[in-house]
């Protein structure tokens, strides 16, 4: 490629001249291309441990004048081809015109301006891509799709120079980091090594240090691990291996491949070979931990952050911290940990103003707020520049939200895609109305009881708290704006009161700022969404009425009603979850302390913010949950919790977390629940839930009131609690059923000492037995003591623990999906259970593929994850033509595309263009397991319809304008068959007499039998589609080692079955029916009278014997007897065209191949085809069968695994070799 011109000082060192004229020299670089020896070896290992360009441009033309020392590179090359084209362009286009000049600074002008001008018009039309990347970095990602052969939508993120330790080796060279690839290579004295890893397939990602390996990058598969060392910046190195693996494992549990982030600001300074991706992927990172950090939603962008400090009037001091600016918050936290934190929504801010700086308070500013507060920043270190982009962020910013205006300028990033109606647009008296009870009251204030007269000190208790609060309130504000300091934590710890509930759990999970950018929101969606029957709407009605009975709010319809609208809003809002068991457990604890609305958001927090993945629709391991709690000493306490415990992937994540955290804390504990299986059936219904399910209402809220303010470290903490207070009766547990007693036991015995609500029937109370229950625990002390022993959990330490085991549990989840399929089709497959398993890693891989590189439909349309494994993944036409082109034992050469493109819509039944893996299984077992009968069916089949299509069927002929009514025949006769049995079916309905219910259960059994096909079943096939038959068994026969013999019994085949079908014509003709009974008449070699169509059918297949002869691949220059032998004897096509048909059969005017004569319109007779012509299966099967050469080609067992194995070769696993071609620099296996 043209490059700028730059500067060369030594044009002779490492490269060698192999063109020159007076103006331009032609060289390549040493060591690239055949020899090169010693000098070779030594500069292709610089070239790389140095990440040299000439690496992927060995090639380069240098521009010279006169006797200047100085030269001009002006243009590279991958390729002798490629630098060639530009050399010739130069020496037609400038040589003449240069010879013109007369100074030499003339002439560098000139040429360096033409190639300037030259690199110009090319990137106009990718002028933008081409200023996002460096050209350093841009060269890179040539090199890395040239080294690893990845297509150009394969994105490089960064590339780092490491040692990869092959053995006990290091191999110094450079690691190459893609959006879907982790790539090595590394060139050291002519030993090569490359190395790709699919993101999707790494179990284990992680940094350590040992004396074998030290400080290094561990990446693991499922079969092999690859240590990498000696990088200059590791943690770089390994978060961004981090960021790329959580891609792909986002990928794999929901179909969403990664695409870039086009509103990326540009950087405010160029950045020395960094990528826009990789400024993309760190702008992530720092989004996902600002939002994680202030509970924001996912569609806030962090615009940057500065340190300042932050005057605190309650303290009286300033302190020091970071402020945060996004497009919607100004946000601030303390550098010590819970000493202050600050979230200021801009849609609050009335004032923003610089103040007059001092020594004391240097670059102060001000900001104003509705509710008459007033923050005060100082020690800023850009001021104006700050003050700029919040006063951009705030004319962007729509006025308080009063109507409905704000709505459409800030639409959710779960809204769904129908238009969302506004509360002055809702129609009357319908599902949702705000004068609705529980639109203005949470159920426990609308069911509120009398206390008895025995709770009044704990009344008064409950009054102190609200009057403490409302102390709170007034130093440290309410509402969005409230400073949170150590002593609103405390606040929490010690029990919010009942009447703030609801209002503070709104504000620590963030769920107030968008409820309040969103006004009328779920109104709109209530009214969208009711009525409309879903799988979801089902799943909740069963629901319903299982969600907390005990309660007296949902013991009546208008708790029930309310539930079901939130539970059906949210499935509404957000179908890729729709609506998973637990989530009604939550969702009715929320209506008792806040409004239908408040409930709908703070539902959106958990379900999208706070629990990620926890309520998702990919459900598994519900068997192995219930076969651990259904045992009978705890069935009781676990009845309830069953029907709410399913597995899903992020519960499963943090019951991993769960584990490695008991393991870390209690150890010898943690070794004896894993010899009982305990912790992995506890821990489920214990996060599900948030304790809700198997502790009484009263305690379990107060964890609630922690967990919205802290986060799910609260919910480990309490966990940890309750094992490490139960550690001495578990260390001594014979069985699971016993430790789950005792846990069981326990957690029913949590009791609030403090609630002023009267006591709620708790199904686990049925555990208590005899006269001496266990004594109660205090759930303040509990919680107490969870942060006495285990507070020190820190969150970032529990996202890293949640990262290690998500790769653990998709990946997991991947090879249970691949178990389950298989089981589900090893029974109608021959292939073995270790076959099918290769066959599905490889279909996936291809659907996988689709998600990186494009296609013609979407990935997300070929995945939905709600349907059963086996129908999850599916491939379209060209991916399926790859994988069979690669498996499948009947090998066509160039016609290999055609028959697959048939099969492919053979096995699309649903015709949606779409085959799920138990489909391509059926396609592939009938070639490598069927007898002949079998295989003959199947190849029979492909030249029928659908397979068939007309296209193809008239492409085979030369007049296809002859052939407009080629199914006529078989179509009115299948018409007249339909017709039949349709009138049978009236004269049966008429004599049927009513049945009963088990006449409609016998044929809805009989419906979801298996229909076996019977020979007798496949439809006869016309001429066209028998031309295309031979066509293909042509194909297949062209690459066998009994070619010869299979010709000739072809040709043979092909002669008796013309034969047939004239004898079955005539008798169709005559009204008779005697076809079937002739068929072992014509069977015997006799003569017949050439004149006629009989000719004509055996022209029309020597016509097209030949065109399938020119669809064969040229022979290879790899046997010269072979070339001989074809130059002294007639041809393989000449022995089936002249020598395997009987002269007594070919007509007069049969044109065959190497034969000269006959008029055109003699060949358009002799290429007609015969309307009345067909012939049946049966009379295909007996007429193979008279030939031992095709009888024992589809009787030859071939074996898949060789085929497998080759597929797999495809995709770039471990390589090295020693060499390299002169034209290409490719890589081979050694």
């Amino acid at each position: 490629m043209w490059i700028t011109p730059e500067e060369v000082l030594l044009a002779n060192a490492l490269w060698v001249s192999e063109r020159a004229n007076p103006y331009f020299i032609l060289q390549r670089r040493k060591g690239h291309g055949r020899g090169g020896g010693i000098t070779g070896l030594l500069v292709g290992t610089l070239d790389v441990v140095l990440d040299s360009s000439a690496r992927v441009a060995p090639y380069r033309i240098l521009h010279q004048t006169g006797e200047s020392q100085i030269f001009w590179n002006i243009a590279c090359g991958s390729s002798r081809k490629e630098i060639t084209e530009h050399w010739e362009w130069l020496e037609t286009n400038l040589l003449q015109t240069l010879s013109i000049f007369d100074n030499d600074d003339d002439i560098t002008t000139f040429v360096k301006g033409k190639i300037q001008g030259i690199i110009a018009e090319e990137n106009k039309s990718g002028k933008a891509q081409e200023d996002e990347d460096p050209g350093k970095f841009r060269e890179a990602e040539l090199k890395m799709r040239k080294l690893f052969g990845m297509p150009e939508e394969e994105k490089l993120v960064n590339y780092y120079p490491c040692s990869y330790w092959k053995g006990r080796v290091p191999r110094q060279g450079w690691i190459y980091l893609s959006v879907n690839h982790l790539c090595f290579y590394s060139f050291l004295l002519g030993k090569e090594v490359s190395l790709v890893v699919q993101w999707t397939d790494v179990t284990q990602l992680d940094k350590n240090a040992t004396l074998v390996f030290p400080e290094s990058i561990r990446v693991s598969t499922r079969g092999t691990e690859h240590f990498f060392s000696m990088f200059l910046n590791i943690n770089e190195t390994f978060k961004l291996m981090e960021q790329l693996a959580n891609i792909a494992m986002r990928q794999l549990l929901d179909n969403e491949s990664f695409s870039a982030d086009r509103f990326l600001p540009k950087p405010c300074k160029t950045l020395k070979n960094v990528s826009a991706l990789k400024r993309d992927l760190d702008a992530r990172a720092k989004n996902e931990r600002y939002r994680a950090l202030f509970r924001l939603t996912p569609d806030e962008r962090l615009d940057g952050h500065t340190d300042c400090t932050l005057w605190t009037p309650f303290t009286k001091m300033h302190v020091v911290g970071q402020m945060f600016v996004s497009n919607n918050y100004i946000c601030f936290t303390s550098r010590e940990e819970d000493l202050c934190q600050l979230i200021i929504p801009l849609r609050e801010v009335t004032i923003v103003e610089k103040a007059d700086s001092s020594s004391v308070l240097p670059s102060p500013l001000s900001i104003s707020t509705k509710n008459k507060m007033t923050f005060l920043f100082a020690n800023l270190k850009d001021r104006d520049f700050l003050v700029q982009r919040i006063s951009d962020f705030l004319q962007r910013t729509p006025d308080r939200p009063c109507g409905l205006n704000s709505q459409s300028e800030n639409p959710s990033p779960s809204t769904p895609p129908s238009p969302v109606l506004g509360l002055g647009e809702m129609p009357q008296n319908q599902h949702y109305s705000p004068s609705l009870p529980t639109a203005k009251k949470g159920l426990l204030q609308i069911y509120q009881q009398d206390i008895p007269e025995e709770l009044g000190p704990k009344v008064t208790r409950e009054k102190m708290k609200e009057e403490s609060w409302n102390i709170h309130f007034f130093e440290y504000g309410r509402g969005v704006c409230m400073y949170r300091t150590s002593k609103t934590r405390e606040l929490v710890l010690n029990g919010i009161p009942e009447s703030l509930r609801g209002e503070l759990w709104l504000l620590f999970s963030g769920a107030q700022n968008e409820m309040n950018t969103h006004p009328g929101y779920y109104g709109s969606l209530i009214e969208q969404a009711m009525g409309k029957c879903t799988l979801a709407t089902e799943e909740i009605e069963r629901d319903l009425h299982r969600s907390m009975p005990e309660h007296h709010a949902f013991q009546n319809e208008m708790g029930i009603a309310a539930l079901r609208r939130v539970l059906t809003a949210y499935a509404y809002r957000n179908p890729g979850i729709g609506y998973c068991q637990a989530m009604n457990i939550v969702t009715s604890v929320l209506l008792l302390y806040c409004t239908e609305e408040q409930a709908f958001w703070l539902l959106v927090a958990l379900c999208e913010r706070m629990l990620p993945d926890y309520y998702n629709t990919r459900v598994v391991g519900q068997s192995h949950t219930l076969k651990h709690m259904m045992t009978a000493v705890v069935f009781c306490v676990c009845v309830y919790v069953c029907q709410q415990c399913f597995s899903v992937s992020g519960a499963l994540v943090d019951q991993g977390v769960f584990e490695e955290l008991t393991r870390e804390c209690l150890p010898l504990l943690y070794e004896r629940m894993q010899e009982l299986g305990v912790i992995s059936t506890i821990s489920l219904s214990w996060f599900l839930t948030l304790f809700l399910s198997v502790m009484p209402f009263d305690s379990a809220v107060l964890l609630v009131d922690c967990f919205f303010y802290e986060g799910i470290k609260v919910i480990f903490q309490v966990s940890l609690a309750v094992l490490h207070a139960n550690m001495d009766q578990l260390l001594s547990c014979s069985d699971e059923g016993e430790a789950m007693t005792i846990l069981g036991r326990y957690l029913d015995n949590v009791v609030n000492k403090q609630t002023v609500s009267p006591p709620i029937p708790h199904l686990h109370a049925l555990l208590t037995s005899g006269n001496n229950p266990p004594p109660e625990i205090d759930a303040f002390e509990l919680i107490k003591a969870s942060y006495e022993k285990f507070g020190s959990l820190r969150a970032d330490v529990i996202e890293q623990m949640r990262f290690k085991q998500r790769l653990k549990v998709i990946q997991s989840l991947e090879d249970t999906a691949k178990r389950s399929v298989v089981r589900a089709i090893m029974t109608d497959s021959a292939f073995t259970i270790e076959e099918l398993e290769e066959l599905y890693v490889l279909f996936k891989a291809k659907h996988i593929m689709s998600c990186y590189w494009g296609s013609s439909s979407t990935a997300a349309e070929r995945h939905d994850p709600s349907l059963p494994y086996l129908e999850q993944y599916r491939i379209d036409c060209g991916q399926f033509v790859q994988l069979f082109s690669a498996l499948a034992p009947w090998s066509c050469g160039l016609h290999t595309h055609t028959l697959s493109s048939r099969l492919f819509r053979l096995l699309d039944q649903n015709k949606d263009s779409l085959i799920n893996f138990k489909e391509f299984v059926t396609g592939l077992s009938g070639m490598y397991h069927g007898d002949m009968t079998e295989k003959l069916k199947l190849l029979y089949k492909l030249h029928l319809p659908p397979a068939l299509c007309p296209e193809e069927a008239e492409s085979a002929l030369e007049a296809t304008h002859f052939f407009t009514d080629d199914d006529t025949p078989q179509g009115e006769e299948l018409k007249e068959a339909g017709d039949a049995s349709t009138a049978g079916d009236t004269d049966d309905r008429k004599e049927e007499k009513p049945k009963d219910y088990k006449y409609y259960l016998r044929m809805w059994a009989k419906e979801h039998e298996p229909k076996k096909e019977s020979i007798k079943d496949l439809p006869r096939m016309n001429q066209e589609q028998f031309i295309e038959m031979c066509k293909t068994l042509y194909n297949m026969f062209s690459e066998d080692p009994m070619e010869q013999e299979l010709y000739h019994g072809i040709a043979t085949v092909a002669s008796l079955l013309l034969r047939i079908g004239e004898v079955g014509k005539k008798f169709s003709n005559n009204g008779g029916k005697k076809a079937e009974a002739s068929t072992v008449d014509a069977l015997q070699p006799e003569r017949e009278d050439s004149s006629g169509e009989g000719g004509s059918g055996q022209s029309l297949v020597s016509k097209a014997l030949a065109e399938a002869q020119l669809e064969t691949p040229p022979p290879t220059a790899s046997g010269s007897d072979e070339e001989a032998k074809d130059d002294t004897s007639v041809s393989s096509y000449s022995v089936v065209s002249a020598g395997s048909l009987q002269c007594e059969d070919i007509a007069d005017d049969t044109v065959l191949i190497g034969c000269v004569g006959g008029d055109g319109a003699d060949r358009r007779r002799g290429s007609a085809p015969d309307a009345d012509w067909s012939i049946t299966f049966e009379q295909v099967l007996a007429s193979f069968l008279t030939e031992t050469s095709l009888v024992d080609y589809f009787e030859k067992k071939h074996d898949i695994q060789s085929k497998i194995k080759a597929c797999k070769s495809l995709r770039a696993v471990e390589r090295q070799i020693s060499t390299s071609s002169d034209l290409d620099f490719s890589l081979t296996t050694q």
